[in-house]
């Protein structure tokens, strides 16, 4: 469908393949990510189920005969399809009858909850394959001039580049994140926009996940204990503790149910332990590393803005390993791609790992100064020394991800790249 003002997505093309490769392709990411105009941007039809003037029909007929919702020219947007759950059984049923590939694109900014998948009769294996959406990386958003690419780093190319992105800058684009909708706005408009989304998830959107009410002021603990932690491995043990000092009455079971529909929203976003092959037995720590789909959660939770990130750098500090997670998902996601962190016994540890489907990997060490670089790099050779190279491969690259001007490699191997200069 034409779209005015569309600001392309490093997942159009994946999106593209995803609907050559299957029947149907399921959008899913946390709300107002751009999922809907991804998606309209690929439609050449669209049924919107929270339509509030028709919303009532289309219950209706979802009820009574499904397969009209169906009807329109292909590919067929079916936004926040769990609206009705027999939607998902309907368009299964459809790619079966059909068998062409690219009939319709789902999206949903919610897991459906166990107690009521029930109501799917069949996964939709085989028919109805999944991407994941996250906010704009900056790349997207204009903010990265793009002059170095992730896919280029894994093929051997070397890098000669400077980012017109100011400290200032990137802490703005950091509290603001990036929310499609706040792009172009004024500065003041922007930041209020992406305190205003987490309030709204705060008191309404983690109730919707399954019907079930909330105690908003949990709600807000919990995400400001989350805040806290950012960027670190803290246990639910500690995050519960944290919470408890100003609710003694929560109970683990409700503290869970809690953490597990911020998830189900995909408001939070964890990056995962990598466990390579190591030369020695060295035990690795298992964990997750405590992130959100976007640092301006963190943000607007913390209650603070641009000037006052820039008077804390250690707080921007956390905030920014939040930033480039996002973003290396994203360019990762594009190449086939995903990120992990690693973590031992020793203590030793690496920011980020890029990994590959096809066995390549690379391991990033996130600074948002100058000042650090010398001992990321002496970390990171650590760290490529110890892998299990004849079972993991050589590493393709190692990097420094900073909110630093230029990009370039160090006598001993290791790339500086600034965040700004980042893409795909």
């Amino acid at each position: 469908m034409e779209l005015t003002n569309y600001l392309p997505r490093v997942g159009d093309d994946e999106l593209q393949q995803q609907l050559e490769a299957s029947g149907a392709v399921l959008i899913e990411g946390v709300k107002w990510c751009g999922k809907t105009w991804m998606g309209l941007h690929a439609a050449k039809s669209a049924l919107f189920m929270q339509d509030r003037d028709h919303s009532k029909m289309y219950q209706q007929m979802a009820s009574t005969k499904p397969s009209l919702l169906l009807e329109g020219e292909k590919p067929r947007l079916i936004d926040e399809w769990q609206e009705a759950l027999i939607l998902w059984d309907s368009v299964r049923f459809a790619v079966d009858k059909e068998t062409h590939p690219g009939q319709f694109i789902l999206t949903g900014s919610a897991v459906p909850p166990s107690d009521v998948k029930g109501e799917i009769m069949h996964s939709g294996v085989g028919r109805i394959a999944r991407m994941r959406v996250r906010p704009m990386s900056l790349w997207e958003s204009g903010e990265s001039n793009g002059s170095v690419s992730l896919n280029d780093l894994f093929e051997g190319t070397d890098v000669a580049a400077v980012s017109e992105l100011t400290i200032e800058r990137l802490s703005y684009a950091t509290c603001r994140g990036g929310w499609p909708n706040t792009i172009g706005k004024s500065e003041k408009t922007a930041l209020r926009m992406a305190r205003n989304y987490v309030e709204e998830v705060i008191e309404m959107d983690i109730h919707r996940v399954d019907g079930v009410e909330k105690n908003p002021t949990r709600v807000r603990k919990l995400l400001q204990s989350l805040a806290r932690n950012i960027s670190t491995m803290a246990s639910n043990e500690t995050i519960m503790s944290d919470v408890k000092a100003n609710d003694q009455s929560i109970s683990p079971n409700t503290f869970a149910s809690y953490l597990s529909a911020l998830s189900r929203i995909f408001i939070v976003d964890d990056v995962l332990a990598w466990t390579p092959a190591l030369r020695s037995k060295t035990a690795i720590r298992t964990a997750a590393k405590r992130h959100f789909v976007d640092p301006s959660v963190a943000a607007a939770l913390m209650r603070i803005n641009p000037t006052g990130l820039l008077r804390d750098f250690k707080t921007f500090g956390f905030f920014f390993e939040d930033l480039c997670a996002r973003d290396l998902r994203v360019y990762a996601q594009a190449i086939d791609g995903d990120i992990f962190h690693y973590h031992d016994k020793n203590d030793l540890e690496c920011d980020l790992i890029v990994a590959l489907r096809d066995g390549r990997w690379a391991a990033v060490e996130v600074k948002l100064g100058a000042n650090e670089e010398d001992e990321a790099a002496k970390n990171l050779l650590a760290l490529a020394s110890k892998i299990d190279t004849q079972r993991m491969g050589k590493p393709s690259f190692l990097m420094i991800l900073t909110g630093g001007q230029f990009a370039f490699r160090r006598d001993d191997g290791v790339f500086v790249i600034p965040i700004g200069c980042l893409k795909d």
